[in-house]
């Protein structure tokens, strides 16, 4: 298992549109694919752009497969300034 993050920027004039895009995407993730979501941004706007994520935790190795296609179904590219970023996590084992 591992956590993925993904993080992007967003116009902040954007904002109120791609909103329940995102939202639809998550309760679709939720639903279908069964994982948890966090959804996440900044306090605070720089330059007009606001940086969103999410929050994938325990996840199989092969969901950022699922993720894209969720993506690409949802149309939200169009709606940010910039790429996806997307980072993956595992768990920190302690030492023997």
């Amino acid at each position: 298992m591992v956590d993925l993050y993904v993080y992007y920027k967003v116009r902040s004039a954007d904002a109120a549109r791609l909103a329940p895009l995102v939202h639809a995407m998550v309760r679709s993730l939720e639903q279908d694919a069964g994982v948890q979501v966090q959804l996440k941004r900044r306090p605070e706007d720089k330059d007009g752009l606001q940086t969103w994520m999410e929050v994938y935790p325990g996840v199989t190795d092969g969901f950022d497969a699922v993720l894209a296609q969720a993506v690409a179904d949802a149309g939200i590219d169009a709606l940010l300034a910039g790429p996806r970023r997307l980072e993956i996590f595992t768990d920190l084992l302690p030492c023997a």
